[in-house]
């Protein structure tokens, strides 16, 4: 497996994630973005995106957003046939050692509760902070609490 870390808008970095993006995020929830969504949020300082592949296929990808010393994990997602094999958590953990080079001390993130990726959170040392609840609006009209994590990476 090879791990790239793009800092702008690489088209093909671009569209790596889109196409783990459609398969990831199930429709219901409404929490893929768009292209264009994807690639304005790569134009602001301070944000680079993780892309997984094997043998040129995108297995899955991690989009961060650093501002001063913190940043927010914005994504995190892994193709569904390929779910299960540890490529979340090296997303994970290639995005924290990247946040931890750059000067960047804590890290946050926010995610469905209903989201099999709390657990990964959890044992990664991320810690609970609050619910928000009703935060997230389906596309079915369903609301859904978001819970709020942050690691701290002082050490």
């Amino acid at each position: 497996m090879q791990i790239d870390l793009y800092e702008d808008g690489e088209r093909n970095a671009l569209a790596d994630a889109m196409e783990v993006m459609v398969r990831a995020f199930d429709p219901v929830f409404g929490e893929a973005w768009t292209m264009s969504q994807l690639a304005g949020v790569m134009l602001m300082p301070g944000t680079w995106l993780t892309v997984a592949q094997l043998d040129a296929a995108p297995l899955g990808f991690a989009l961060v957003r650093s501002v001063l010393d913190e940043c927010e994990l914005l994504l995190l997602a892994v193709d569904p046939l390929w779910r299960g094999r540890g490529i979340g958590e090296t997303l994970l953990r290639h995005s924290l050692t990247t946040a931890r080079r750059r000067g960047i001390t804590s890290m946050n993130l926010e995610v469905r509760s209903t989201n099999k990726a709390v657990k990964l959170y959890e044992k990664s040392g991320f810690e609970y902070v609050h619910r928000r609840p009703g935060y997230y609006r389906g596309n079915d009209g369903q609301l859904h609490d978001a819970l709020s994590f942050r690691i701290d990476m002082l050490a």
